[in-house]
């Protein structure tokens, strides 16, 4: 069974970086063929991909948060990490790690794992 674990700050001031993490038990991050991904769902809103790695560590992102974005990984530590820089209050949502075989999610039925999501508030 695998499980993915989102982790990171709960609250983040504007103009800041936000970082987080993804742990990942129960299945490596560098098996054939996964897209381990970013999606997040702001209040009222749909879902919406932010961005993925690759098992190859190769990475996807949406081109309208690619200028903000990054994704990397950690092989040992079986985890990865999204960055999103120079935040707003309309970053503002709850924030899901994603295990598919497809590099675009934006529903559930697109990825076989979910982490449980984690809200992120950005505010002075």
């Amino acid at each position: 069974q695998v499980q993915l674990q989102e982790s990171g700050p709960g609250l983040v001031k504007p103009s800041q970086t936000l970082s987080l993490n993804c742990t990942v038990s129960g299945g490596s991050i560098t098996t054939k063929y996964y897209y381990w991904g970013w999606i997040r769902q702001p209040p009222g809103k749909d879902m919406e991909w932010m961005g993925a790695i690759a098992y190859s560590g190769n990475t996807y992102y949406n081109p309208s948060l690619k200028s903000r974005t990054s994704i990397s990984r950690d092989i040992f530590k079986n985890q990865f990490t999204l960055t999103l820089s120079s935040v707003t209050p309309e970053d503002t949502a709850v924030y899901y790690c994603a295990r598919s075989l497809k590099v675009v999610v934006t529903t559930r039925g697109s990825s076989d794992y979910w982490g449980q999501g984690t809200q992120v508030t950005v505010s002075s």
